[in-house]
């Protein structure tokens, strides 16, 4: 077997790994969150961030609660939502 100039060997006809290059990656739309700014949402306290405030999740999504302790459950009043976490405000239930 010959490998010429024009053989298309090694091309993979215009794609890159992990598919086509005109194909993106849907990382969610905002449609697809389940918390929403100003509501409040009941969650418990799962871990501490770097940062030392908890984490919470609804629906998988990442709540960051200021002042969030582990394994309180807290009502929590959601201020920012960013594309893969939102940040929450919290007064405790527990």
């Amino acid at each position: 077997m010959s490998y010429s100039r024009d053989s298309s060997y090694g091309r993979g006809r215009g794609r890159s790994y992990g598919g086509g290059g005109n194909r993106s990656f849907d990382r969610g739309s905002p449609a697809t969150k389940p918390v929403e700014v100003g509501k409040e949402y009941e969650v418990e306290v799962t871990e501490i961030s770097r940062k030392g405030d908890g984490i919470a999740r609804v629906q998988g999504f990442v709540i960051f609660v200021k002042n969030g302790k582990v394994g309180r459950k807290v009502k929590v009043k959601v201020e920012q939502v960013g594309n893969r976490f939102a940040i929450a405000t919290t007064s405790d239930l527990a």
